[in-house]
């Protein structure tokens, strides 16, 4: 991938397989805003960024030379999902159908505890609603960055606090589960970095120690905060999704790359409501 360093601006070339659209208002990520030009303004890393993408050309705006790996990782632009496409789309002829109406989607590599965080906010919630809660969170307990928005708040800052201080949060019942996990994670008792290496299996049971952390959060946590590509959050519009387009698959099946091809099918089903008609 060639990159090339500019005064405050970093430019990836030739970036294939990208939409940015598709992958930073897909539900992986909560905290970017698309602008009216298209562009995407967010916090990641507690660092402020546009994103803007133009003729093959990721552009990072606000993005400093010392983080030229971190973006690229962040984006994930060394792994060739074309070639991802392919395998899957070997599979069956409606998973080629699918990877091929979602092409620009990527699995964005974020930091753990918010992606944790993220998706302990997201249950029996939406969108919007769970954008505004990160908001919130970020603007109570996280610090203020140099362009004026707010750094996700650390484990050890949301350890100390206790129920009745996230109220502002408007977060109902998922703010005993956001202290519980800042306090495991904080003491040491849950190592995410642990959590990332271990064996599949090992790693999902030691994030539903947490409470709240059931089944789907602990796919999501470490799909999109891991990169675990094998992970397949389902829920019951997912169950529905498969049992349609796939009856004879089990998760399985779609192998290695099973989290990307969940991507597929799950934008493929929002788009195609006349398919469960």
């Amino acid at each position: 991938m060639e990159c090339e360093v500019l005064e405050n601006e970093i430019v990836y070339r030739g970036v294939a397989d990208l939409n940015l659209g598709q992958t930073l208002d897909c539900g992986q990520s909560f905290r970017w805003e698309e602008q009216e030009n298209g562009d995407f303004r967010g916090i990641a890393f507690d660092r402020e960024i546009t994103v803007r993408l133009k003729r093959g050309d990721l552009y990072i705006i606000g993005g400093k030379a010392e983080d030229n790996r971190l973006w690229s990782d962040y984006f994930d632009l060394d792994l060739d999902y074309g070639a991802i496409k392919r395998e899957l789309s070997k599979l069956s002829p409606v998973l080629k159908s699918a990877a091929e109406y979602a092409p620009g989607i990527r699995i964005l590599r974020q930091d753990s505890w918010e992606a944790l965080c993220s998706f302990i906010i997201s249950q029996n919630n939406n969108i919007p609603r769970i954008k505004g809660i990160i908001k919130r969170l970020c603007e109570c307990f996280g610090d203020k960055t140099a362009d004026g928005g707010y750094t996700f708040p650390s484990a050890d800052k949301l350890s100390g606090l206790s129920v009745e201080d996230l109220s502002p949060l408007r977060s109902g019942f998922r703010a005993k589960y956001l202290i519980d996990a800042s306090q495991r994670v904080s003491c040491g008792e849950i190592s995410l970095d642990d959590v990332q290496k271990m064996p599949i299996d090992e790693a999902r049971q030691s994030l539903m120690k947490i409470k709240g952390v059931g089944p789907k959060v602990a796919e999501c946590a470490l799909l999109y905060g891991m990169h675990r590509l094998e992970c397949f959050p389902m829920d019951v519009w997912m169950k529905r999704a498969m049992a349609v387009l796939l009856p004879e698959f089990t998760i399985e099946d779609l192998g290695r790359y099973a989290g990307i091809a969940q991507q597929y099918i799950f934008h493929y089903s929002r788009m195609h409501p006349e398919l469960f008609e």
